[in-house]
């Protein structure tokens, strides 16, 4: 985060706020804030401002003097009016340097009325992430981009995070992102949710984002990463407005269905002693028969517009394995079924990963180990952990024992998970012990 140089303002006085100690209460009150908020504020400043990477760069400097100041002065009763009213101080300081010339005077004035009266409701700041969102997926933004876009904005992911997700080398990604802020100020695109007709070519971009978020929390299942934390619920959440703005949207039901299915799986993934727990061992009694019900409701919805969909197969995917809980078993052959058909909308090397998976389960692991031999002529999987996790496990089915503890190894240095790490260094320990 930049550094402040910003004095305390009225609003800013640590009346009726906490008092501190220690520097670490202060930095894990902004931390929390931050997670709870940071989208929220950035999305209200760059409505105002329509500058986006200044309403990011705004409130990072509101941050940074939350840090500076907070420990000293105690924690304000209402931390968002407090980063709210430092914001908006900060953007009209950068604007204020950016232009030049006739009506400048006009534009600061109306842009400062227009923040004061926002930081003096701050307390009831609405929350615009949804048109945030859908202006990041305006036409005139590359295609390749909207959905990292919208991730970066709304969830304050850094550039490394994002080219995590979209599997893009992160100097790439950032450069991209870059551009794309910049397109977004120049083209004065407007800050506003689009009409009906024009929402269907942006949703696409919408729910990827929105998809990548949950992925990425959903990775952290213990919560230790507090980038990480609490995303995939915020993801829902996003989720659910979507599906509220558009109940007749299939897609935006699928992806809500996929959600709720993975998510209602959450308490199984760990043992009581905090050991990961594959999803093939995982007790369905654990698993939340509510969510599972919402996501099927969800799914049932969708296919009644009989318009099939990424999102609407993947969570039929999540529907049959959900079904084990009251088959008892898991229907390989359907599942692969499920992934032929999506790989044939998407060619995803995830989805091809996940299809040479079913193939093993469904017919055999030499099938299953063909079938991923042929995904890794992409180069994006060749660092990704859940393919040599994969292949490990098929290798090792075929009885090519070597091979196998070698792909161990890999996924062992690829997981950032200590449990998952621990639970692929027993697997090649078990494996080692039986050859």
């Amino acid at each position: 985060m930049a550094r402040s140089r910003s004095g305390r303002s009225d609003r800013c006085s640590a009346k009726g706020s906490q008092p501190l100690d220690e520097n670490g209460a202060a930095r894990d009150a902004a931390e929390r804030v931050a997670r709870r908020s940071y989208g929220k504020l950035v999305a209200f400043l760059a409505a105002r401002t329509r500058d986006v990477a200044g309403a990011e760069d705004a409130l990072s400097d509101a941050f940074a003097a939350a840090l500076a100041e907070w420990p000293a002065r105690g924690i304000p009763a209402s931390p968002e009016a407090w980063l709210m009213t430092v914001a908006r101080r900060k953007a009209i300081d950068a604007a204020r340097r950016r232009k030049s010339g006739e009506g400048v005077a006009d534009t600061m004035r109306m842009m400062a009325e227009e923040l004061e009266e926002a930081a003096a409701r701050a307390a009831e700041i609405p929350d615009e992430r949804l048109r945030l969102m859908f202006v990041c997926a305006h036409p005139a933004i590359d295609a390749n981009i909207r959905s990292p876009l919208i991730l970066q904005t709304i969830l304050g992911f850094d550039a490394a995070a994002v080219g995590s997700a979209f599997l893009v080398a992160p100097a790439t990604m950032a450069q991209r992102l870059v551009r794309a802020k910049t397109k977004i100020r120049l083209a004065g695109i407007p800050f506003s949710v689009p009409g009906r007709a024009e929402m269907a070519e942006r949703l696409e971009a919408v729910l990827d984002a929105i998809y990548a978020a949950f992925a990425e929390g959903w990775s952290d299942p213990a919560g230790i990463e507090s980038r990480r934390r609490d995303l995939a619920g915020e993801a829902i959440w996003l989720g659910r407005l979507v599906t509220e703005l558009l109940p007749d949207e299939p897609e935006a039901l699928g992806l809500l269905a996929l959600m709720l299915h993975a998510d209602a799986r959450r308490a199984a993934r760990r043992s009581a002693d905090g050991r990961y727990v594959p999803l093939a061992d995982q007790d369905p009694t654990q698993w939340d028969g509510g969510l599972i019900e919402q996501a099927e409701s969800a799914l049932m919805r969708a296919a009644s517009f009989a318009v099939v969909g990424r999102y609407q197969i993947e969570a039929a995917v999540q529907s049959a394995h959900a079904a084990r809980r009251f088959s008892g078993y898991t229907d390989w052959p359907a599942i692969l079924g499920l992934y032929d058909l999506l790989y044939a909308r998407t060619a995803s090397p995830v989805v091809a990963l996940n299809r040479a998976v079913a193939l093993g389960e469904a017919h055999s692991p030499n099938e299953g180990l063909a079938a991923l031999d042929h995904a890794a002529e992409d180069a994006r999987l060749a660092d990704y952990q859940p393919y040599w996790a994969a292949r490990a496990k098929l290798l090792a089915a075929t009885g090519r024992i070597d091979e196998a503890g070698q792909s161990y190894e890999r996924a062992i240095g690829l997981s950032s998970d200590p449990a998952v790490r621990l639970f692929l260094q027993e697997r090649r320990a078990s494996l080692a012990a039986r050859h």
